[in-house]
């Protein structure tokens, strides 16, 4: 005898009639909380039987899919659910499948059955709600269903929903206040896939393209950057904005907003141009020097003081900057730095401003956020225009001006926001320089809008005195590459970082054996992530896992070692064959492209630059990735830290790796060594070791051998260097490392002349 399928009462006259009621009242009721929006919905087949795929943010899912969809659905619910006293009668009523996990075969035989009779049938492909607010492992339940089922499949993205009530955003489910009322959401129904295109891989790269189409028109990305500053800084405006940490002074929120406008107006007489040059090491005054700039309706450019006179002269002629704001200590201690003729120093401009600022205290304490805005003059959209101009790092060639619009910040600090979860309590340790893209959006402009405390202190590679101020100012998060994680092992006290909930490290691949030591020492996981300046810069970044219970026990994965984390809300993705351009499956290694609303506008004055990286909206990294079932990004390295030696791709990094287990050095120390590709006549590319140690080529050969490396990976060429070469930001300089390996040694010095 077949095994019995699962009890669903076959709708009646009766069942039907209750469900259009029910789906009138709560409807009325539904649409009083969410203002719903549908994209797509063209894309819904008017007869016929289709399987729904969306995503799974809360528990008003299923209701808001059947208030927009123009056909009734039949949905999959989890047995243990569907038998929830209340929740089974309204199930049965609308003819929901209950499906059992060790039974799973019968529910999804008879969710074919209902879409082969010509009926709508939905299922969450990823089996649960999210708790972290991004998209789960799918389940390939689906892919048998649509199989057996012979129809069109559509994904289905729900937009916004994460942050309502009824989502675990802020760790709990209900027990908060709405955000606002009427809570926006946006549905978007995809195209439809033949069952066969429908598998895991397929679907999960639509429902991205879905979130990223989504969040690329919430209203919000249109605002003016310094219209949400003004909005960040009213809300709570006696609390603490910036503590500065060389001196411990500090500015509320309301200072920091009252010190803004009336300096604003003084660069708009003192300034002529659009760009501002700004040259001021992390600040209270590198603070309001940007915020100013902003309100005054300009663009500030903080400029690389780390980077050479030639790289700044470029920057500055290619920006137009006539005239740069900074200090007059900043000043002195900078010899070499092409200071332009023009020069407002911010320590002989405020001082005469300090009654006009305790006017504007007053008035800002009283005032609307929308009456300073028109005051200010700032326009109402801000969208597309230039907000922040920065330069690249340089690191892997010349630096290029990345214009980012007010949409891009915007978009990237909403991302992040919701991906770390930080409240006004928590405070950020802004060490890195306002000029490196992390620094800029994440220690900068996301504080002001978001309510959290900043920590200044100007030198993020005085690792000692950063882990006091961590200490004396219970911070909660500390941005670091890995390059200053090993200074932190070598140098800071475990009780020095207690507070930290969030270390997250980028900019260079995160080590293992460092990760490992940095929380076997302070007890504390190292979070990589992943960015580019290009994209505002936050692309993805590993998260703590989410628990159920104080013991915590598990419930879903934010964090995978050896990843760089899931992408942030709003992104899509696809891999590329990094030579032919053709698309690849997700979980292939090629070329990551991304798109979303983070990706920024294009390279200051280069059009052909722009058009080499950004086609049709998506952005080129210059990264090899691939993502793994979950949905974890792993980097497998940037293209350039490649050699194509004999037609065979060698990885820079995996070389080094090899190189530090056969020599036997520690992996947590200073770094000591790095390898690069120079061009070679017969095979292409020859590897070169730059190193700060002695090491022989046979004794080199000999150890890698032992170990199983080829000879095409074993370094041709070892060049003895006193110093690697870095950047202000702490990223190892590749381009000033590829200059010393190019370079001849010279010649040596001829023998002396022996005695007559």
């Amino acid at each position: 005898m077949s095994p019995s399928r699962p009890s669903v009462p076959p709708p009646t006259a009766l069942r039907e009639g209750l469900a259009k009621v029910i789906r009138l009242v709560v409807g009325a009721f539904v649409r009083l909380i969410y203002r719903i929006h549908l994209n797509g919905g063209g894309n819904m087949p008017k007869t016929g039987g289709v399987l729904m795929l969306p995503n799974h943010i809360s528990w008003v899912d299923a209701v808001i899919l059947q208030l927009v969809c123009p056909r009734p659905i039949r949905f999959l619910i989890y047995d243990a659910i569907y038998r929830q006293p209340f929740i089974k009668q309204a199930c049965q009523i609308f003819g929901a499948i209950p499906i059992n996990p060790t039974r799973s075969k019968e529910a999804l035989r008879a969710a074919a059955d209902h879409l082969k009779a010509g009926e709508v049938v939905c299922i969450f492909p990823e089996g649960e709600l999210t708790r972290t607010g991004t998209l789960l492992k799918l389940k390939k339940g689906f892919e048998i269903i649509a199989r057996q089922g012979g129809v069109p499949v559509m994904p289905v993205w729900l937009d916004q929903l994460w942050g309502s009530i009824f989502s675990f955003e802020g760790g709990r489910y209900f027990s908060k206040w709405p955000q606002r009322v009427p809570y926006p959401v946006t549905v978007a129904f995809g195209q439809v896939l033949e069952p066969a295109q429908a598998t895991v891989e397929t679907v999960r790269e639509k429902l991205l393209a879905l979130g990223e189409s989504c969040y690329q028109h919430r209203p919000m990305l249109q605002r003016h950057l310094g219209e949400a500053c003004i909005r960040g800084l009213k809300n709570s405006s006696s609390l603490i904005a910036v503590i500065d940490g060389m001196d411990g002074s500090t500015l509320t929120r309301g200072m920091l907003l009252a010190a803004a406008i009336v300096f604003s107006k003084e660069v708009k007489r003192l300034i002529p141009g659009q760009r501002v040059g700004i040259v001021l090491p992390p600040s209270k005054g590198a603070v309001l020097a940007n915020l100013a700039v902003l309100l005054a309706g300009k663009v500030p450019v903080s400029l690389n003081f780390t980077a050479g006179r030639d790289a700044l002269q470029s920057a500055m002629k290619r920006a137009e900057i006539t005239t740069v704001i900074t200090a007059r200590i900043v000043e002195r201690k900078m010899e070499t730095f092409p200071w332009p003729e023009h020069l407002v120093r911010l320590d002989e401009v405020l001082p005469p401003l300090k009654k006009k600022i305790g006017l504007w205290r007053a008035l800002v304490a009283v005032l609307p956020w929308f009456a300073l805005t028109r005051h200010l003059g700032l326009p109402r959209v801000g969208g597309h225009d230039e907000a922040v101009l920065l330069f690249t790092s340089g690191s892997s060639g010349d630096p290029k001006g990345v214009v980012l619009s007010h949409r891009n910040i915007l978009a990237n600090i909403s991302q992040f926001r919701l991906m770390v979860n930080l409240d006004p309590n928590d405070g950020i340790l802004a060490s890195l320089p306002f000029f490196h893209s992390f620094g800029c959006t994440v220690t900068l402009w996301f504080p002001i809008i978001e309510g959290l405390r900043a920590i200044t202190y100007p030198n993020p590679l005085d690792v000692v005195k950063n882990a006091e101020l961590v200490q004396k100012y219970n911070c909660s998060m500390l941005l670091a590459t890995p390059t200053f994680l090993r200074s932190y092992l070598r140098k800071v006290d475990k009780e020095q970082l207690a507070s930290l909930r969030l270390t997250i490290t980028g900019a260079e691949k995160l080590p293992r054996a460092i990760a490992d030591a940095f929380e076997e020492k302070f007890g504390k996981q190292v979070f990589e992530g992943y960015g580019l300046t290009e994209t505002a810069p936050v692309l993805s970044c590993n998260l703590p896992d989410v628990s159920l219970d104080d013991v915590g026990r598990t419930v879903q994965h934010a964090y995978r070692p050896g990843s760089v984390g899931k992408l942030a809300p709003g992104i899509a993705a696809e891999i590329r064959d990094p030579d032919t351009g053709a698309k690849l499956g997700l979980h292939e290694t090629g070329m990551l492209w991304v798109r979303g609303p983070n990706i920024f506008e294009g390279y200051l004055g280069q059009p052909e630059q722009t058009a080499e990286v950004i086609q049709d909206g998506w952005f080129r990294t210059g990264d090899l990735g691939r993502f793994d079932e979950d949905g974890f990004l792993f980097i497998e390295g940037r293209l350039s830290r490649f050699s194509k030696i004999a037609g065979e791709m060698v990885p820079h990094e995996t070389v080094e790796a090899k190189i530090t287990e056969a020599l036997g050095l520690p992996a947590t120390g200073e770094r000591l060594f790095i390898v690069l590709g120079i061009p070679d006549e017969a095979k292409g590319e020859a590897l070169v070791l730059l190193t700060t140690v002695d090491i022989t080529q046979n004794d080199l050969r000999s150890k890698l051998s032992a170990l199983g490396v080829a000879n095409l990976w074993v370094p041709r060429t070892i060049k003895r260097v006193e110093t690697l070469p870095h950047l202000g930001s702490g990223k190892l300089d590749l381009k000033g490392c590829k200059d010393l390996a190019m370079a001849k040694d010279p010649a040596p010095a001829p023998a002396e002349a022996p005695p007559h």
